[in-house]
């Protein structure tokens, strides 16, 4: 028998009390409050949006606020007032719950409703997550593109209300999860960044070549040549598609391009228009930011269609395809050396872009064949492991997190007591 069995028989031997929210609380539905109302001080605020992405179960301090006299038109929470949204995209989304333990009151605007409540508020918090509540809420949902659940819809859920005690000494167990779950992602993900950090020393150490070191260098303009993307497309051209394309989101993200990608694009009979093959290297045309301008991409692999490149990219092509291993390639554009000189091409204040002609002017070193072989072996050994720790990562998360939900589950459940 767990400690919490041994609690509900010591305390509540006859089964557990359930009740209806709206007999149990105060529901007050929120009104007003766009985004445009938030501001970096003034009365705390929790938006409705930001219930889904930016809180967990409970919160001790707001990302946001108001101006006094626009909180004053608002619904205030209280400290140990629940705010749960009321309206989202999807069932499983919506009347997601945050707890306030702040010290003062705080308020929230519209889409969201505030649950006033005598009970322990990081209790209600957790079971607002559990399966308990989830069916329960798919069954009051309305709607199709927006979903809702009223707070009139909300008052008739009911909910197990253990002794206090138990209430307690289940918060204090899921916290515990909690923490030890936040441990595991923060050790995982600086395992993942060192990895990172390693690739990113060992790629500058390996393509670093003096200019005294016999390796010789050649501007992108003496190379080869640079080509446009598709252009005067129209949304319903990639609604629509007959033919593959390589899209910025693909070069930005990827060192090799992922052909797998099902990107499609219209592309009429007769058009002209110059299609990728293999060894082409593509640069994202534009950043908002000048570190991430000119982000290069290279097809490492032969094309068994027709694929196109859209517009916001620049492709290059050399002269002699000899020249660089599209292996070597994809790594030797990545790295610090290279994106240097890449980011001086850039122009621009509040968006940067580059150009054929200033990227002409890049100068690229081309080690011998093997040598561009053999570096590029080794890079590609260190970027497997640094993959396979990025799938893990998602993975070892995912697991712990269906084993925090199944015992979380287990804690809320409850017999209910005889009427």
């Amino acid at each position: 028998m767990s400690r919490i069995d041994e609690l509900v028989a010591s305390v509540a031997p006859q089964g557990i009390e359930f009740r209806a929210l709206g007999d149990m609380a105060v529901l007050v539905r929120g009104n007003g409050m766009p985004k445009t109302d938030l501001t970096d001080a003034g009365v705390g605020a929790i938006h409705y949006g930001q219930i889904y992405t930016r809180y967990g179960a409970w919160t001790t301090s707001t990302l946001s606020y108001v101006a006094p006299e626009t909180a004053a038109k608002l619904v205030k929470a209280n400290p140990r007032d629940i705010i749960i949204t009321n309206t989202s995209e999807n069932v499983e989304d919506v009347c997601k719950a945050v707890a306030w333990l702040g010290d003062l009151p705080i308020v929230t605007g519209g889409h969201a409703t505030v649950i006033r409540h005598d009970q322990d508020p990081k209790y209600l918090a957790y079971w607002f997550q559990s399966e308990s509540f989830r069916k329960q809420k798919r069954a009051l949902a309305t709607g199709t593109k927006v979903i809702d659940v009223s707070a009139r819809q909300l008052a008739k859920v009911r909910i197990p209300v253990p002794p206090l005690e138990v209430q307690r000494e289940i918060v204090r167990i899921l916290d515990q999860f909690t923490q030890l779950e936040a441990e595991l992602e923060a050790e995982l993900e600086a395992e993942l960044e060192a990895r990172r950090q390693q690739y990113v020393f060992y790629r500058d150490e390996l393509l670093a070549f003096p200019e005294a070191g016999g390796v010789r260098r050649v501007s992108m303009g003496d190379a080869g040549s640079f080509f446009g993307g598709l252009s005067g497309k129209s949304k319903a051209d990639f609604t629509d598609g007959n033919a593959r394309f390589v899209s910025y989101i693909n070069v930005f993200n990827n060192i090799a391009v992922d052909l797998a990608r099902d990107d499609f694009v219209r592309v009429d009979p007769g058009e002209r228009q110059r299609t990728l093959t293999r060894g082409d290297i593509i640069f994202t045309g534009s950043s908002e930011t000048p570190d991430e301008v000119g982000m290069s991409s290279v097809v490492t692999q032969g094309l068994a269609e027709p694929t196109y490149l859209n517009s916001f990219s620049i492709g290059f092509r050399l002269d002699n395809p000899d020249l660089l291993d599209p292996e070597f390639a994809k790594h030797l554009f990545r790295s610090t050396g290279m994106r240097q000189q890449i980011i001086k091409t850039a122009s621009g204040v509040t968006r940067f872009n580059v150009s054929k002609a200033r990227l002409g002017k890049v100068e690229f070193p081309v080690p011998s064949k093997d040598e561009q072989a053999r570096i590029a072996g080794v890079l590609d050994d260190f970027e497997a492991l640094v993959n396979s720790l990025s799938e893990g990562l998602p993975a070892e998360l995912a697991a712990r997190r269906q084993q925090y939900e199944y015992y979380r589950d287990k804690l809320l459940t409850f017999e209910e007591a005889a009427a």
